[in-house]
C-alpha cells in the first residue's frame, strides 16, 4: 500500500507552523539520546569494576552491615544514572530537577545558543557564551560528584580498612 505524499500546501496553517519546531525538537532529542547512551556506557564501564572491588572488599573485610561498601557504590551509580536520565524525553511533564543532570546542561547550553542567535550573534559569540555557561556549570557542580574525587575517596577508605584489619591481631 502506497501512502500519498503530502505537500506543505495541504497541511493546515496551524500545523505547518508547528511542524518545523517539532522537527527540531525531534532532532535535538535524537542527539541528546545518543549523548546519554554514550554517557550511560561510560557510567557502566566505570561502575562495573568499582562495584566489584567494593563487593570484594565487603566479602574480605566485614565492616558495619554486610555489603556496606557495595551499597554505597550502588548509591553513587544510581545518582549518576538519574543525572543521565536516559529516557527523560518520553516524559512530557518532566521538570529538570537537578542543575547537573544531562537534560539541565543541554537546556542551559541550548538557551545560550538560542539567546545569542536571537541577538544576531556570530558563531564566535555563541561559542564564547557556551564556554561561559559550561564554566559556570562546572563551578556549580557539587564536589561530591567529581569522579576523580569519588574514586580517590573510595580507594582511601578501602586502604584504611585494610590497614586496620591487618594491624588487628
Amino acid at each position: 500500500m502506497t501512502v500519498p505524499a503530502v505537500t506543505t500546501d495541504q497541511i493546515p496553517a496551524d500545523q505547518a507552523e508547528e511542524r518545523p519546531h517539532s522537527r527540531w525538537t525531534f532532532l535535538r532529542d535524537v542527539l541528546v539520546f545518543q549523548l546519554k547512551l554514550l554517557l550511560g556506557n561510560l557510567h557502566n564501564l566505570v561502575f562495573v569494576p568499582i562495584s566489584l572491588i567494593a563487593a570484594g572488599a565487603d566479602i574480605l573485610f566485614l565492616s558495619g552491615r554486610q555489603g556496606a561498601r557495595f551499597y554505597k557504590v550502588m548509591e553513587w551509580a544510581r545518582e549518576g544514572d538519574e543525572a543521565i536520565g536516559l529516557y527523560s524525553a518520553l516524559d512530557e511533564n518532566a521538570e529538570v530537577q537537578r542543575s547537573y543532570s544531562v537534560d539541565a546542561v543541554v537546556a542551559r547550553v541550548e538557551d545560550i545558543i538560542i539567546g545569542e542567535y536571537a541577538k544576531g550573534g556570530t558563531a564566535a559569540t555563541v561559542k564564547t557564551a557556551v564556554d561561559r555557561a559550561l564554566d559556570r556549570i562546572q563551578r556549580e557542580t557539587p564536589a561530591k560528584l567529581d569522579p576523580e574525587d569519588i574514586i580517590k575517596r573510595a580507594a582511601e577508605k578501602i586502604r584504611e580498612k585494610v590497614k586496620r584489619r591487618t594491624a588487628a591481631p
